[in-house]
């Protein structure tokens, strides 16, 4: 069937021809030599209805395009849109395509490059390859470019050859490709070009793409170099490379370290700097970061007027200044110490240790509410005892958000100078005070601090007696239990909501069902609500069938707060009420009980979520893909599979992160073939490193059938895990009878930098049949040197 096209405003004329494009497309393959002779239309409307219908047509369309591309050269118009045809024809269309590379005419040969670039044909990389030597540099050019489309890594040799072809024209193109490849035989030839003022910034920022500690020491020099451009440049090939360095392999530690140890040219750190002035803000961001590894006492003033830039660049200045002088250096302490409100905001999150307390307790004071939030947080870091009371004086603080940050950090800290402030606190402070002070004696639970709960039941603030009744909960004592019971009986509909939810979080005590059961015929709604979800928090079976009675009642959250609670109940009861709700024509209902099935997570009611993946409302399947993630059974993977194709990106993007954390060989081959079918590769990748059971397993044997590129995305991944059971994966990986595999294992290796991974690679290098094999093993351990 041909999808209907989006209305264009189109000319009479041009909707009749649109209209005879149609009926032509409706008669499938003997429209197509009507519809070829259409391809020169003058209208740019009428030739995309031409291509859209050819590309639809498939096989029956692709010989017809190609004779014409072949031998209707006397249109312009008639090519590109042959040639876009064939781009986006659901046919078969590479071999005929790759006929056409023997065409002894070059305009030919070069709209055949394009048009298997165009759909990233990795069946035609040998011929692309080959082309790149071209007589033609317009065919070169576009076979070099198609490549990069494609993905170069396994042209590589052929790559390296336009490179040191000396042939601007095809220079210039492979030298991106080149450095996009990966492969670390690129690093010579791009090197070999910094030499030359045509192609240095191109081959440097090549160089940044890599990902290579090869390239390191050679973009260290251009530092030394006297062009405020050429340092810049080389800066954000830097900070590119540690980029890609990281996402590849899961941490930059052995970039910084070649950073720290590849001594730039005398001055250089200071150049750097220099050329900040020049830059704009993104390069100024870079630069710092770069000055953070490389840098030196020198470059702290600069670094520090920078604190006062635009937020990117003061937050990359915050950070080199941290890198360059560790936590409590003075410089630090100083800054933070003289510095206004964003200077603070900026160096707190960057302190650490006890030595910079004292400097940090002075932000307390700050008059940003942010930066006073800040210094609690440091201070929860640091973690030092003695600066609980200023953090105390902080509970009456103005601001939502200081008051939390203050309490979170004071629950850090810790010990008996924060129970003996709490206590106080609890009986003297202003009411939010003693909020707050309940609030953390409630965490820590002292048996001393329950006279003050027992006390605070009569606070004359409605809501620190609240947070009184919700804190007995934490108290084992018999007193604590019994003024809850107390409690829920109170006439107070508020106080006895409050006392049910408590008591959820107490002892199984029968007062305390007692208190609960009765709760589900209480008049107030919420009380209902809170008995049912407290009865499901302690998992009483024997209540069951009461609760199951709330599904009927009269108030929505009640009836949701029943279905959470039957799900976290055992029992035939609660699986058939759950059940029963999940066919429930109310949809909220409906939803709560598939969530409470997943919950439950009983296999019986396995086949009510998956049909529930078939709802046609995406909330619906959203929450079914969730619900039935959580059971192993053998149709759920497959379950899920499909569930990624769904038309709604929400449902794709949770079924494949479940797809992504789930064990299992094939789990993981599942996790492989997303990757290779999608666009969007960086969270599959990232979940490939995801250490689950049989994950190591799968991608070791998905290694013995990947090809170039998808080879070093598996050993990357392996290498990310940092397990040594990934690693001892690797080292089998380089003995694999796959050539792909191998190069990308040894690369791999070389990267992780084990003393057992580089006497494999050195093997590999002396002894490995294939010689491509042995060249990247050799170019590898060079980068050791």
């Amino acid at each position: 069937m041909i999808s209907r096209r989006p209305a264009l405003a189109v000319s009479e004329a041009e909707r009749q021809r649109v209209d005879q494009v149609d009926r032509l497309a409706a008669s499938r393959p003997p429209g197509v030599p009507s519809l070829i002779e259409m391809l020169a239309d003058p209208s740019w409307t009428v030739r995309r209805a031409v291509v859209a219908s050819l590309a639809a047509l498939g096989d029956a369309a692709v010989g017809p395009i190609c004779a014409c591309l072949a031998a209707r050269r006397e249109s312009e118009a008639r090519i590109a849109a042959a040639v876009d045809a064939l781009v986006a024809s659901l046919g078969d269309v590479d071999d005929a395509v790759l006929a056409l590379t023997r065409d002894p005419r070059p305009a030919i040969v070069a709209d055949a490059a394009q048009i298997l670039g165009r759909r990233s044909s990795v069946k035609a990389v040998p011929r692309l390859a080959e082309l790149t030597s071209h007589a033609d540099d317009n065919v070169a050019v576009a076979a070099i470019e198609a490549l990069g489309r494609v993905g170069g890594r396994s042209a590589v040799d052929a790559l390296v050859g336009a490179v040191t072809s000396g042939n601007f024209f095809r220079v210039f193109p492979a030298i991106d490709v080149l450095g996009r490849s990966g492969d670390p035989r690129a690093i010579g030839p791009l090197v070999a070009l910094l030499d030359d003022p045509r192609y240095l910034l191109e081959a440097a920022r090549a160089l940044g793409r890599t990902g290579s500690r090869s390239a390191v020491a050679p973009l260290m020099r251009l530092l030394g170099r006297p062009s405020d451009a050429v340092a810049r440049v080389a800066a954000v090939a830097l900070a590119e490379l540690r980029e890609r360095y990281r996402e590849r392999y899961g941490s930059a530690a052995p970039i910084d370290e070649a950073l720290r140890s590849e001594a730039p040219a005398p001055g250089a750190a200071r150049r750097l700097s220099q050329s900040l002035a020049g830059a704009d803000p993104a390069e100024q961001a870079v630069i710092c970061s770069v000055l953070g590894a490389i840098g030196g006492e020198d470059v702290l003033l600069d670094l520090t007027r920078l604190l006062d830039a635009d937020p990117p660049v003061a937050s990359a200045a915050a950070e080199a200044i941290f890198q360059l002088s560790r936590s409590a250096d003075s410089r630090v302490l100083a800054a933070l110490r003289d510095g206004d409100s964003s200077r603070r905001l900026l160096l707190l999150p960057l302190v650490r240790g006890v030595a910079a307390a004292g400097d940090v307790e002075r932000c307390l004071a700050d008059p940003d509410p942010e930066v006073r939030a800040a210094a609690c947080d440091a201070l929860a870091r640091i973690s030092e005892p003695s600066s609980a009371r200023a953090l105390f004086q902080l509970l009456d603080d103005p601001n939502p958000r200081v008051v939390h940050a203050a309490t979170t950090a004071i629950q850090c800290l810790g010990g008996p100078d924060v129970e003996a402030l709490a206590l106080a606190a609890a009986r003297e402070g202003t009411p939010a005070v003693r909020r707050t002070a309940l609030r953390i004696l409630g965490y820590f639970a002292p048996p001393s601090a329950l006279p003050i709960f027992l006390e605070g039941l009569r606070d004359p603030d409605l809501r620190a007696r609240e947070r009184a009744i919700h804190g007995l909960a934490f108290f084992a004592q018999p007193e604590a239990i019994e003024a809850l019971v107390a409690l829920a009986a109170e006439p107070s509909e508020r106080v006895r909501a409050v006392a049910m939810r408590a008591l959820g979080q107490s002892q199984r005590a029968p007062s305390v069902i007692e208190a609960l059961l009765a709760g589900l015929r209480d008049e107030d709604a919420w009380v209902r609500y809170y008995a049912c979800q407290s009865l499901g928090k302690l998992g009483w079976e024997a209540a069951a069938g009461l609760i199951a009675e709330r599904l009927r009642d009269e108030s929505g959250q009640v009836r949701v707060a029943a279905i959470e609670a039957l799900s976290a109940i055992k029992g035939d009861l609660a699986l058939s009420a759950l059940e029963q709700a999940a066919r429930a024509s109310d949809t909220d209902m409906r939803r709560s009980a598939l969530i409470g099935l997943g919950i439950a997570g009983r296999e019986a009611s396995l086949p009510t979520l998956l049909g529930a993946l078939s709802s046609p409302d995406v909330a619906t399947r959203l929450v079914a893909v969730s619900a039935i993630s959580g059971f192993s059974s053998p149709e759920v993977l497959p379950a899920l599979v499909r569930a990624a194709g769904d038309p709604d990106e929400s449902v794709r993007a949770a079924a494949t992160s479940f797809i992504a954390g789930r064990p299992g060989v094939d789990a993981t081959r599942s996790v492989i073939a997303l990757l290779v079918a999608s666009q969007a590769q960086g969270p599959l990748t990232a979940a490939l490193s995801t250490p689950v059971p049989g994950r190591i397993e799968g991608i070791l044997d998905a290694l013995r059938r990947a090809d170039d590129e998808l080879s070093p995305v598996l050993t990357a991944a392996l290498a990310r895990m940092r397990l040594p059971a990934a690693h001892a994966a690797l080292l089998e990986a380089l003995q694999l009878p796959s050539a792909p595999a191998r190069k990308a294992a040894a690369t791999t290796l070389a990267a992780v930098a084990t003393r057992e991974g580089f006497a494999a690679v050195e093997r590999a290098s002396r002894t490995d049949p294939d010689p491509e094999v042995r060249r990247v093993a050799a170019s590898v351990l060079s980068q050791w040197a």
